[in-house]
């Protein structure tokens, strides 16, 4: 096990990576029930989703660990199954398959790009500059994400965001999340993140926020498997898709999603890993990449929405693990999460709170690495450090900071400094920007 993965070499052991794809599978555990509870809508038996989403998360997550060796987990990713359950009543007709088959196009299209090396080669001609802002505005993004899921931060009465109610239980348990993480980290506690969702769980409930379990033991459900092949009107569905030009616009727009969102998670991931040269190249990026960009096809094959590298991978990083073997248990806890989903279900989200902000504070240290002297630096940089948390989207957020650097260069007349790479990238995200 050691030799496979390189534990000692990277300065680990078996037991810290063990127990940092444990820290991995607690904080993404809600995705068992929050995908079928928003896929559902789209038409598909919420028993496959619960199923499927499992089964899809860990095969490409341990696919991850043994194909990249990096700590990285994959799973359905939210705000793409909501888009699919929408589009699959106002454009496929009510017809799942053929919504799932735009994300199988998206995710075979990414493939093919990885392989020619595009996707690769747009990572490497990113500045410096804002690649570290890009690890900042996760870090932002990912800290945001517990404080929302916690209510701590809500939506204001009158303004965006506001404070949440401070007497709420699931308030009260993303606080204790939060105390316990960092009272642990000051001491050096090893597993302090892990610990914090532990006692969370545990303080939920008597507060309501940890539900009993409705069983132990689910069965199997296959059915949501194999929707591009599935019949359509005549023909199989994926065929309905590259006949159909607002299909294809859509497919379009995912993938610039997927293409950009994927970068920023390695990114963050990466920093809190030790894989992140000191230039801010991500070591084994290509092997990361189409793990991922495969994942987006099977996701759509197995009718769970795209499966992508998650942001709370950072979590299991930061607690220590350093290599493949993190994904693998992660990946397992997956897999045996497809027969006991009641229980794992119980992990409230409010629990994980402590842990995604700690992660945030951690990341926000790749700040002081940005010239913000600078103007051609320090503003493209900073449209990415705010763009990320407040259109709560990586993709948007990176794709502001790419247009503003463009933008600033030609204003300085310093247009010979832009790669021709980024150009491309610029100008994909001003027509995404339109058509999304």
């Amino acid at each position: 096990m050691d030799e496979l993965f390189h534990v000692s070499e990277r300065k680990s052991t078996i037991g810290t990576e063990l127990r940092a794809g444990l820290t991995t599978f607690l904080a993404m555990a809600y995705i068992i029930a929050v995908n079928p509870a928003v896929l559902s809508g789209a038409g598909i038996d919420a028993g496959a989703l619960a199923c499927a989403t499992c089964l899809g998360a860990g095969i490409m997550t341990i696919c991850m660990g043994i194909f990249a060796n990096r700590p990285l987990a994959c799973a359905s990713g939210l705000g793409v199954n909501a888009m699919i359950a929408g589009i699959t009543t106002t454009v496929c007709g009510g017809d799942w398959h053929v919504a799932m088959s735009v994300i199988f196009l998206e995710g075979v299209v990414i493939l093919l790009l990885v392989l020619c090396g595009l996707r690769e080669a747009i990572m490497d001609a990113i500045p410096v500059a804002l690649r570290h802002a890009i690890s900042v505005g996760l870090g932002l993004f990912i800290a945001m994400i517990g404080l929302c899921d916690a209510g701590i931060i809500t939506a204001g009465a009158g303004t965006l965001v506001g404070l949440g109610d401070i007497t709420s239980p699931t308030f009260i348990v993303g606080i204790i999340s939060i105390l316990v993480t960092v009272a642990l980290a000051c001491r050096n506690v090893p597993g302090s993140l892990l610990i914090g969702i532990v006692v969370a769980v545990i303080a939920g409930i008597p507060l309501g926020v940890t539900q009993a379990p409705t069983g132990i033991i689910a069965p199997l459900d296959f059915s949501s498997i194999g929707g591009p092949i599935a019949d359509a009107g005549g023909v199989p569905a994926i065929v309905k898709v590259l006949t159909d030009p607002a299909l294809l616009v859509i497919s379009f727009s995912l993938l610039m999603s997927d293409f950009f969102d994927t970068m920023g998670t390695a990114m963050a991931v990466a920093k809190q890993g030790e894989f992140l040269t000191d230039d801010g190249n991500v070591e084994n990026i290509k092997e990361i990449l189409i793990v991922d960009s495969a994942a987006a096809a099977v996701g759509g094959f197995m009718g769970v929405s795209s499966i992508t590298t998650f942001v709370e991978s950072t979590s299991g990083a930061a607690d220590g693990g350093r290599t493949g073997l993190t994904s693998v248990i992660t990946g397992v806890l997956f897999i045996l999460a497809a027969f006991f989903s009641p229980i794992v279900t119980i992990v409230s989200s409010a629990a994980t709170c402590g842990a995604l902000v700690y992660v945030g504070y951690l990341m926000m240290s790749e700040a002081s690495e940005i010239d913000w002297s600078d103007v051609s630096q320090g503003f493209p940089a900073f449209m990415i450090v705010a763009g990320v948390p407040f259109t709560y989207s990586i993709s948007a957020g990176i794709g502001l900071g790419f247009i503003a650097y463009v933008i600033v260069a030609l204003f300085k007349g310093e247009a010979s400094k832009i790669k021709p790479l980024m150009w491309i990238a610029a100008l994909a995200f001003l027509v995404y920007f339109f058509v999304a």
